[in-house]
Order: C-alpha cells, then sequence, then structure tokens
C-alpha cells in the first residue's frame, strides 16, 4: 500500500514556504526604513496560499490570472530564476507616507512581521506533531 506524505501534511509545507518568503520581505520592509522612496510590500497570504492548493477564487473573488512581466535576461529586475510561481508581491498602502516617499511604517512592519512569526511556528508545530504521529504509527511505539 503507497503512502503519500505530501497529502498526509496537507497544505501546511506550502504554507510554511509562503510565511518564511513573507517573513523576507517584511525583512526587507524593515532594512529599508530609511531608504528615500523605497515603498513598502507585502504578500497577499490568502491568495497567495488558494494559488499554491490550486483553488483559484478561494478568497471570496472572482478567479484572476497572475499577470507578470517576461524576462529576457535574469538580471532584469523583478527576475528570480529560483522562484518561477512565487507569489506576487503587493505594495502596501500607506497610513502616513513620509516627506522622503519612503512608505514603511516601522511599528506596522514589526507588529506583521511577529505575527507571522507566530503563524509560522504554529505550522511548524503542526507539521512536526504530524511527522511524530506517522513515527509512532510506523514504529508502534
Amino acid at each position: 500500500m503507497a503512502f503519500d506524505i505530501d497529502s498526509y501534511l496537507g497544505i501546511h509545507p506550502e504554507a510554511l514556504q509562503l510565511q518564511a518568503r513573507r517573513m523576507e520581505v517584511l525583512a526587507d520592509n524593515l532594512a529599508n526604513v530609511d531608504t528615500p522612496n523605497y515603498k513598502a510590500r507585502d504578500l497577499d497570504f490568502q491568495a497567495a496560499l488558494a494559488a499554491a492548493s490550486g483553488q483559484a477564487g478561494a478568497t471570496g473573488g472572482p478567479s484572476v490570472a497572475p499577470v507578470s512581466l517576461t524576462t529576457t535576461d535574469p538580471q532584469h529586475i523583478g527576475a528570480d530564476p529560483t522562484a518561477p510561481g512565487s507569489p506576487e508581491l503587493k505594495y502596501r498602502v500607506p497610513l502616513a507616507p513620509s516627506l522622503d516617499g519612503n512608505t514603511v511604517d516601522s511599528q506596522l512592519e514589526q507588529a506583521a512581521f511577529a505575527e507571522n512569526t507566530v503563524r509560522y511556528q504554529a505550522t511548524l508545530t503542526f507539521i512536526s506533531s504530524s511527522l511524530r504521529s506517522l513515527m509512532t504509527a510506523i514504529t508502534g511505539s
């Protein structure tokens, strides 16, 4: 009898990857808090998770195909050859943009980073628990 670990873990490995990607984006925002004209970006986690799980339109809105730029050189802006299906980043709407054009709100970014960290840890705990129960089923102890 064949066992499929992907179906056993469900959507959680994809969620873990998306949460890690969002952490990188939020860290970039925090690192550029004083950079003139830097625009804060974020990842629409629900839409990206729905796309990763193959549930187009799962966020309640209509199913829309993502539009992406065609790049002919890996050095083009936005070209990431290592992540062909990477989720689309969106610009964050600023509450109070600074005079130099920077839209990063450090307190908002820190709160989003902390929330994402908690979600990441919860996903890790769930995956660890699932694998531990699988090992218990295999070894019988």
